[in-house]
């Protein structure tokens, strides 16, 4: 089983770049977890859709708006990811380019059958190239999280 790990945000704009950041960590400190691969997905592309169509599982990392004190880490899993993502409001600056992708993935028949968004309440979107103290704490957690899910999806 391939999981691919994909960190987007942009990381001139202080915590909309926290996804990258946290796959930066990953990749840092997890290099080696078997069969992982941890992409830098920036702001989004089409060229992602090779990537995601050769993964079995596929966890997305990005800045997300969840109504919630800053530095919030929460789990989208499989449908609930697909709900949350589908709702009428944009919950995150790269939401319709990931829906685009996912929609790629399903007309090709490729979405990965497990998925996931991490996503983390940002507090500050201005101009920066660091998150802010509180997203900047909850990296260590997010980290935690989508190696805990990969974990859980190898049993």
């Amino acid at each position: 089983m391939t999981t691919v790990v994909l960190g987007v945000g942009n990381t001139l704009l202080t915590d909309e770049g926290v996804g990258v950041h946290v796959v930066e960590r990953l990749r840092l400190h997890h290099a080696g977890v078997e069969d992982v691969e941890y992409l830098d997905g920036g702001t989004l592309s089409f060229t992602l859709a090779g990537p995601m169509a050769e993964a079995d599982q596929l966890i997305v990392i990005d800045a997300a708006e969840l109504k919630a004190a800053p530095g919030t880490v929460t789990l989208f899993e499989n449908e609930a990811m697909d709900d949350y993502l589908g709702r009428g409001k944009r919950r995150s600056v790269h939401e319709v380019s990931l829906l685009d992708l996912l929609a790629v993935a399903h007309l090709t028949d490729s979405l990965p059958p497990r998925r996931a968004l991490i996503g983390i309440q940002p507090q500050e979107l201005g101009w920066g190239d660091a998150p802010s103290a509180a997203v900047a704490a909850a990296i260590p957690a997010a980290c935690e999280l989508t190696l805990d899910l990969i974990r859980k999806w190898r049993q």
